[in-house]
């Protein structure tokens, strides 16, 4: 049975002033049964550093790309595609749209969006999509870029209802389900978590972020995840063991990866 971390960020583990070491994470998540992980960039700056902490990690897959609240760091499009050529690269993420902040413009976020979509498309990778209060407008950038819907990937730490998810599968996309699903009030999430159907399902971490109960509060880290694969079984009223083959299962065709 494998247990996939489908969403971390193994290159910055701080967190409310805390900073977990590397080999603790690890440790702690062969212990919790968590077999593989995908260590997720955010902008190309860090991507040196947080490449060469997991390039020799057999365990750990990566992406490259540059989340919607970076799109003021550096952008080269000859380091993009270096960086997405390396090995151990499966995805292209987490790029999208996130409007929570209004710090940014969203026609630049928009336009970077676009662009990395492009490179998607180009490399054949897929997608890992961060879409916070914007679900109609990426959406639309999705439709516009890729109309043809040639392109694959999964919506992280989803949280735009079950109307639009639809829509996401309907395009064959995947959704993940974070740490969320345990928080008192988060009745939308186990709502969607019950709903989605398991060829489609991913769980996630996003650590060191949305640490579950009862650990909230603390930086998080992939042995969580195994919290977030419990609490979806129980909302589906199924097994442990179901939810682990499935999203593993779901892992490896969405990033065409084997676990071992």
């Amino acid at each position: 049975m494998f247990l996939v971390d489908s969403h971390c960020h193994l290159g910055d583990l701080s967190f409310g002033g805390k900073e977990l070491a590397l080999k603790d994470v690890l440790a702690s998540a062969a212990q919790a049964g968590v077999t593989h992980m995908l260590c997720v960039c955010t902008d190309l700056p860090s991507f040196p550093g947080m490449y060469g902490k997991i390039e020799d990690l057999g365990n750990v897959f990566a992406s490259v790309g540059v989340h919607p609240l970076n799109i003021d760091t550096e952008w080269d499009e000859g380091l993009f595609r270096e960086y997405a050529a390396r090995k151990k690269i499966v995805a292209v993420g987490e790029i999208g749209l996130d409007y929570h902040y209004e710090e940014h413009s969203r026609r630049q976020q928009q336009e970077i969006f676009a662009r990395q979509l492009e490179l998607a498309l180009e490399l054949d990778l897929p997608l890992i999509i961060h879409s916070r209060e914007a679900p109609e407008d990426t959406w639309a950038v999705l439709e516009e870029c890729d109309p043809a819907r040639r392109l694959r990937g999964v919506f992280h730490c989803y949280a735009d209802g079950i109307d639009h998810a639809r829509k996401v599968l309907d395009r064959g996309f995947h959704i993940s389900v974070s740490g969320i699903v345990t928080f008192g009030r988060a009745e939308n999430i186990r709502e969607l978590a019950a709903f989605l159907p398991l060829d489609r399902l991913l769980v996630e971490t996003d650590s060191p972020y949305l640490a579950p109960v009862p650990f909230r509060g603390k930086p998080n880290q992939p042995a969580y995840v195994e919290k977030v694969a419990r609490a979806v079984a129980a909302v589906r009223n199924t097994t442990f063991e179901e939810i682990c083959d499935a999203t593993s299962a779901n892992f490896q065709s969405l990033f065409r990866v084997t676990l071992a």
